[in-house]
């Protein structure tokens, strides 16, 4: 089962992730460079103090060679006076200026990268948080964390480093060349002989490299779900005593990891190994075919020294190329996958402050009109078929069947997390189409058995039913979910921490929170998804008290195992495969010996059911 669990976590990753060079994806690549738009004002700015550091860069070989020629009473240059000490003034006078010029230059590449990224991250989590639920079904929360995390680093790399480097690296190979043939032509020929092997080359391993490059980021992506998922289920992980069988798993992903990394290291290796050998080669036959000039006169000592000291530029610049041609491939797949998060086609909900107010009120009614449904991943299997009932204002409404009969979908399908397939789901005798999604969820609310609560304090978990109330507000609706006692009995009271989804909090004190939280709601539709089912007799008497409170005069739908909670529900579904096979009072079904229901009454109570 946990190969099975591994392989679907990888298939969702190969999925999620296929970067191929191509027009499309750099037109992708493309979109996340409009976010230069708002600043590219500082970026040419920036790119014009990176132009003159770069340039200023390329004249200090002509005055050290002309400084060398000097101190032989050479003029190298006919506006550049044979004085050692003036072209060495000079020379510092340069220097500061490009030092100057290199700091604006870092300081104002590094702003924009910064906020650059920061709207990128922006618009990507508020994408995220728009997108329909089936997309996060099918995607694990440690790969989505992944793509905030590790792409938008390596694109922010890109940005503050990589970018910079291929201008600033263009610059000067295509100018040091150019000045190398003007001090030169000879010795440039020679020089350049080798660069079209050096391309072929860099061409090849590249290619590998970057699919390698790729690789190691995909595996390492699985690797942060294993440790989301694992910290997430920590409790279980003990409880099984399963430490060695997830740290086996992990180190598994953290070697695939490491092998892909070494093999990548190993062409890289070779490449830089043979950039050097042509680049040092390259300047042993400079020096000796130069020297060899100079004793017969065409060139001088300085010209010499010119010529080599360009060479060295021009060759850590074609030396720089390799390792940042790697880092763009990183960054197109990266992109890639930031891109395809952006282009989801979300719900159709702006964020706003304006989604929490209710512009078309609910009162209560709900309506399955011969609803079916097929969940996205699964089109061929109906998980609801011809589902009809309705749910008058106020009416309490449960829903009874066997684990994965469609109960919990229904509850899915009011909230809107999903459209049917089929039929018509109305509100207040109306289709949902009329009614805006935020409308609709902020009128419906949901107490689910395993209760998420959210990492802050209990008056924060409580507030996010309503984020307008004040304290009072929140502490009536403590009272009136029979949690304010537990929660004064804490020392920090409403201010207590409840950590990491609630874990500092019983199942029976997390199901009262949810219930305050539904309150301070105050929904026309409430669902109820077995509430009650795993907590003990005390903790059930005090909540199934809360919940009696919150479904005073609103609509209620229960989700319910536990038949004796729902012997007072306006109407009871039996639900099985899908499809509604009983309804009726409880008194009704407790009649029909060969139903369902009775059949299950009958296991609860442990005794004969005769009608009366």
């Amino acid at each position: 089962m946990a190969k099975n669990k591994l392989n679907k976590g990888n298939e969702v990753n190969q999925e999620f992730t296929k970067p191929k060079i191509s027009k499309a994806l750099l037109a992708k690549a493309s979109q996340l460079f409009a976010y230069l738009k708002p600043y590219k004002g500082k970026f040419v700015l920036g790119m014009v103090f990176l132009f003159f550091s770069s340039i200023t860069t390329l004249t200090f070989p002509a005055l050290l060679g002309a400084m060398t020629d000097a101190a032989q009473g050479i003029q190298t240059y006919p506006w550049l006076t044979p004085s050692v000490q003036q072209i060495g003034i000079l020379a510092f006078a340069l220097l500061v200026f490009q030092t100057l010029t290199s700091f604006f230059r870092v300081r104002i590449f590094v702003e924009v990268a910064e906020k650059v990224l920061a709207n990128i991250r922006r618009d990507t989590y508020r994408k995220l948080i728009v997108l329909p639920i089936d997309f996060f079904a099918n995607r694990r929360v440690g790969e989505l964390n992944s793509r905030l995390s590790a792409d938008l680093s390596q694109i922010q790399d890109t940005l503050t480093t990589t970018l910079a480097g291929v201008f600033r690296q263009t610059l000067i190979l295509i100018f040091g060349v150019v000045l190398l043939i003007w001090v030169s032509p000879k010795l440039a020929l020679m020089n350049l002989s080798i660069l079209p092997i050096i391309i072929i080359m860099a061409s090849v391993f590249g290619r590998f490299i970057r699919k390698l490059s790729k690789q190691a980021q995909d595996e390492l992506a699985d690797s942060n779900s294993i440790v989301q998922e694992t910290l997430l289920g920590i409790s279980n992980v003990k409880a099984f005593v399963n430490e060695h069988y997830e740290s086996r798993r992990y180190q598994t992903k953290l070697d695939a990891v490491v092998r892909i990394a070494m093999k990548g290291a190993s062409y890289r290796a070779w490449f830089v190994s043979f950039i050097i050998f042509c680049i040092l080669g390259a300047i042993i036959a400079v020096i000796w075919y130069g020297s060899s000039l100079v004793s017969i006169g065409e060139i001088s000592v300085g010209d010499l020294t010119t010529y080599i000291l360009y060479s060295m530029f021009v060759a850590g610049s074609m030396g720089s190329f390799p390792e940042l041609y790697a880092n763009i491939q990183k960054t197109l797949g990266a992109s890639e996958r930031v891109i395809e998060i952006l282009n989801e086609n979300p719900e159709p909900i702006k964020i706003s402050k304006e989604n929490k107010r209710i512009n078309k009120k609910i009162s209560g009614n709900l309506m399955f009109d011969k609803v079916g449904f097929s969940y996205p991943t699964r089109p061929d299997s109906e998980a609801l078929k011809d589902i009809t009932f309705e749910a008058r204002a106020g009416e309490k409404i449960a829903l009874v069947g066997p684990s994965g009969a469609g109960k919990t979908t229904i509850s899915s399908l009011i909230l809107q997390f999903y459209q049917p397939s089929k039929g018509k789901i109305l509100y207040d005798r109306e289709p949902a189409e009329g009614y805006s999604l935020t409308d609709i969820r902020n009128q419906v609310a949901i107490v689910p058995q395993d209760v998420l609560l959210f990492g802050g304090t209990i008056r924060e978990n409580i507030g996010y039913g309503n984020l307008e109330e004040d304290a009072e507000d929140i502490i009536t609706a403590a009272k009136r979910a029979n949690a304010h006692n537990f929660i004064m009995d804490f020392p920090d009271g409403y201010d207590t921490v409840v950590g990491d989804r609630g874990v500092k909090l019983s199942g029976g004190q997390r199901q009262r929170i949810a219930i305050a939280r539904a309150l301070l709601k105050n929904p026309a539709i409430l669902i109820l998804d077995e509430a009650t089912s795993s907590l003990d007799s005390e903790s059930e008497r005090l909540v199934q008290l809360a919940l009696e409170e919150l479904m005073k005069d609103r609509t209620s739908i229960v989700i319910a195992h536990r038949l004796s909670t729902i012997m007072d529900a306006d109407n009871i579904l039996i639900i099985e495969n899908g499809r509604v096979i009983e309804q009726g009072t409880h008194a009704e079904l407790v009649r029909k010996e060969t139903g369902l229901y009775h059949y299950l009454y009958s296991l609860q109570s442990n005794e004969k059911i005769y009608p009366n």
